[in-house]
């Protein structure tokens, strides 16, 4: 099935390229969250990928961390990838929806803020745990399902009132209580999903789609309406945000909801769960309560 338009995409996150660095703030924020798991772990990670790697924002926030000795990053836009060449590691355009790696390739995979255009999202995780090696990592960031909850809300009403109607413009994104099964349908072990919301102020609503734009983040729905919206509409979602959730200083909040994916490629070694029926003590000692048998209540206390 076909969500989005990848080489829409392409074409502005090319675009973006040019003007990457004068809006890092949510690619960095969710790079350093990413690099900040590396130093929980008590192992290195010599060969690391980087999916999506847009400029280059997670490599200029590793800083040694995970003892990874060589990083490959890659990103649907060349022009992204030729960005990201300057921090020093190596880059290359690559589709998440077709990686050209070998199987067991790579220690660690990262992928900050990539996956949520992806129309195939099992399908890429699959691809990701092929090429990482028996006991490997993956470390992703994802927009939640919060994420432009705002934005949504208005653009929505907005549409209705002034055009009559409303078209899809804000993607699809991946709720939390789907992630750990998304995980484990691609064959990962250990699977951790959790999520932090990162609110953004902004002068008005305008000004976070122009925000949008310059990200490469705008709308690429395969179904979106082809004609520019009417400003009369823009406008008036502008103004719903400003009355709906603006402050008193006149700002609005965008909120990002960033899911956080952790995950391993199976290893013999890895912890399993317990057999059911394994346990040696009782949950009840441990507790120090009154265990009672299945389908039994404890008794009512008496009444004064």
């Amino acid at each position: 099935m076909t969500i989005f338009d990848r080489r829409l995409l392409r074409r502005r996150r090319d675009r973006a390229a040019r003007r990457a660095d004068t809006v890092p703030h949510l690619f960095a924020e969710a790079s350093e969250r990413l690099a900040e798991r590396l130093e929980d772990m008590a192992r290195g990670f010599p060969q690391a990928l980087d999916l999506g790697c847009r400029h280059g924002a997670l490599a200029s926030v590793l800083r040694g961390r995970g003892g990874i000795d060589a990083l490959v990053q890659c990103d649907l836009s060349p022009a992204m990838a030729r960005r990201a060449r300057a921090t020093g590691w190596p880059a290359l355009a690559a589709d998440e929806e077709a990686l050209p790696f070998a199987d067991q390739a790579f220690d660690l995979v990262f992928s900050s803020l990539a996956l949520h255009w992806v129309n195939d999202v099992p399908g890429a995780l699959l691809q990701i745990r092929q090429c990482l090696r028996a006991d490997g990592l993956f470390l992703g960031a994802v927009l939640g399902g919060g994420t432009l909850r705002e934005l949504r809300a208005v653009l929505l009403d907005a549409e209705a009132a002034v055009e009559g109607g409303a078209s899809p413009r804000v993607s699809p994104f991946i709720d939390i209580r789907d992630a750990g099964n998304l995980l484990q349908r691609a064959g990962f072990a250990l699977p951790v999903a959790d999520a932090d919301t990162l609110t953004v102020m902004y002068p008005d609503a305008l000004a976070l789609m122009h925000d949008l734009r310059a990200m490469g983040e705008s709308n690429n729905l395969h179904e979106r309406r082809r004609t520019f919206t009417r400003r009369e509409t823009l406008a008036h979602a502008a103004a719903i945000y400003g009355e709906r959730y603006g402050l008193a200083d006149g700002r609005v909040p965008a909120t990002f909801e960033i899911v956080t994916l952790t995950a391993w490629a199976p290893h013999p070694d890895q912890q399993r769960p317990l057999a059911p029926g394994s346990a040696r003590g009782r949950l009840a000692d441990a507790l120090g309560a009154n265990e009672h048998p299945a389908g039994d209540k404890a008794a009512p206390k008496p009444r004064r």
